[in-house]
């Protein structure tokens, strides 16, 4: 069975109307310095989000938050951003800003395989529950 490693994972918030506050869960963004691991994985629910804010800028909004796991993943694709270091890179995206690309606190977890707790993150916070009688 591999070693269990620690994480630290920010959710990733849109808040269409800055001065209201609300805002639709997006995305997580899932770090491990240790493995050298830092990615981010978006699912915008474009319809709850519409639902806060009709007059939201959508098409600004998916370029904001496709620029995530680009930042990840580092390099050239990243820009200047891209140069730091995997860990300067995690603290750059979850600094609190005011924008209406947000994130939540920094968290920290303990898991053995990331990629899997990244989409148990994604359905714990991000995806709608189901509905219904099942």
């Amino acid at each position: 069975m591999p070693a269990a490693c620690t994480y630290d994972y920010a959710v990733v918030r849109v808040v269409p109307r800055v001065e209201r506050g609300e805002f639709v869960n997006a995305g997580v963004i899932v770090s491990c310095a240790a493995q050298g691991f830092l990615q981010a994985h978006i699912e915008l629910d474009e319809a709850r989000l519409l639902a806060l804010d009709a007059s939201v800028d959508l098409p600004g909004i998916r370029a904001a938050l496709a620029a995530l796991p680009l930042v990840c993943a580092g390099g050239e694709a990243a820009g200047a951003l891209g140069r730091l270091s995997t860990r300067e890179r995690f603290h750059w995206l979850v600094a609190p800003r005011s924008t209406s690309i947000q994130t939540s606190a920094v968290h920290t977890g303990r898991c053995t395989d990331l990629c899997v707790e990244t989409e148990r993150l994604l359905d714990r916070m991000v995806r709608p529950r189901p509905t219904g009688n099942a």
